[in-house]
């Protein structure tokens, strides 16, 4: 079987065609990273259609931004942090109860200490979707993309101390997830079983 090597064979040079705004580069590009970047926007819009319809967009961001790419640090990085921030405009403009950030909703939970749960990422991520809307988006931010608090303040609009409560509460949420699935998992399959997804457990 032949293989076609792609069209740009370094990343130099991929950006280089990008910023001529060439549409086999766009191309390249968008086969490149397409599923990753999906995978991103998902974390932050529930629905695959329009988390597709926010990546497409991201793209697009992508190709009139390429000039303020200045090659200084990941080009990865800078393509995610754009869908992030497309994902976020997204949300605040379908922004409801789900994702309202104020600290009422799990006040009296307690905030348990992160523990290694000997979880595969995959199912990590299932546990991380469980969490309300707002929480979802700023412990993605935090634990995921590596944003500060005080870049996430400011791109939701919100404190910094809010920002940390709810990284507080998110955390706590999902410890509380964690150790009732372990318990779940332990009370049907014995208390050697692992974690298994495929059960609904």
């Amino acid at each position: 079987m032949i293989k076609i090597l792609p069209l740009f064979n370094s990343e130099e040079n991929l950006v280089k065609a990008l910023k001529r705004a060439e549409p086999k580069a766009q191309r390249q590009l968008y086969d490149k990273y397409a599923a990753r970047m999906l995978a991103v926007c998902r974390r932050y819009v529930m629905d695959d259609m329009e988390a597709e319809d926010v990546m497409i967009g991201g793209f697009m961001k992508v190709f009139e931004k390429m000039e303020q790419f200045k090659s200084e640090g990941s080009f990865e990085g800078w393509v995610r942090r754009i869908m992030v921030n497309e994902a976020l405009m997204a949300v605040r403009k379908n922004k409801g109860k789900e994702t309202d950030y104020d600290t009422n909703e799990m006040e009296q939970l307690p905030d348990c200490q992160w523990a290694d749960q000997n979880l595969e990422a995959n199912d990590l991520m299932k546990i991380i979707e469980t969490l309300p809307a707002g929480y979802q988006t700023i412990f993605n931010l935090y634990a995921i993309e590596g944003y500060s608090h005080a870049e996430i303040a400011q791109t939701l609009g919100i404190t910094e101390s809010t920002s940390k409560s709810q990284l507080h509460r998110a955390r706590g949420w999902l410890q509380e997830k964690i150790t009732l699935i372990e318990k779940n998992t332990r009370r049907r399959f014995g208390t050697d079983s692992t974690i298994n997804f495929a059960t609904g457990l």
